[in-house]
């Protein structure tokens, strides 16, 4: 029987990394992508950040850890679709006086559909992240919950409340049940280059 095919967001920080090994650990088959968001020629800013998500820097960490975990990795450039449904957005409603999030725009309207669009092309089972929260299977009502992390000052359930039923039952989060702390000290036991990258 053939392993499982997972569709992993690499960040090129340690938080994805990690979630990548530990999915390689259990067995799945793991295809590393990342999301280009920004023309960087036409953007100012440090390009080359390494706590920015978005950076060249973090493409870069993105591409050498997942030849260090020997998976495939491919980036796929989204900028037009990420201005067009996030950047134009929180333009528009910060002229109007409001503090919108644009992470949770980014994660339920660009990020899992560009995740499902591309397993679908590469004929993956799951998608996958590494953001600190778990799921349940809530026997009564026949739904997957979305729960908080145990890591509570790394949580981050807030910013993926806009996903469907559909993005959960399809989605891996393999860091929900860690610490922070823990989570660094495998990715220096394991020698990945991210394991010191900063916070995003």
């Amino acid at each position: 029987m053939s392993a499982k095919k997972v569709i992993m967001a690499m960040s090129g920080g340690v938080d994805s990394s990690v979630a990548a090994l530990m999915l390689i650990e259990q067995g799945y088959e793991v295809i590393g992508v990342t999301m280009k968001n920004w023309e960087f020629e036409e953007s100012g800013g440090n390009l080359s950040a390494e706590s920015s998500c978005c950076s060249l820097g973090s493409i870069e960490n993105a591409r050498m850890v997942s030849a260090q975990l020997g998976i495939p990795h491919y980036v796929f450039d989204i900028s037009d679709f990420f201005r067009e449904n996030v950047i134009d957005n929180f333009t528009a409603e910060y002229l109007k006086g409001n503090t919108p999030n644009p992470c949770v725009r980014c994660n339920y309207l660009v990020r899992w559909d560009t995740l499902l669009e591309k397993a679908e092309i590469l004929d993956a089972d799951f998608v996958s992240t590494g953001h600190y929260v778990r799921t349940r299977r809530n026997h009564q009502t026949g739904e997957t919950e979305l729960l908080k992390g145990v890591d509570a000052d790394k949580d981050q359930s807030y910013v993926l409340w806009g996903l469907s039923q559909g993005d959960i039952e399809r989605t891996i989060f393999p860091l929900g049940d860690l610490k922070k702390d823990k989570v660094r000290e495998k990715a220096e036991s394991a020698g990945l280059r991210t394991s010191k990258t900063p916070d995003s």
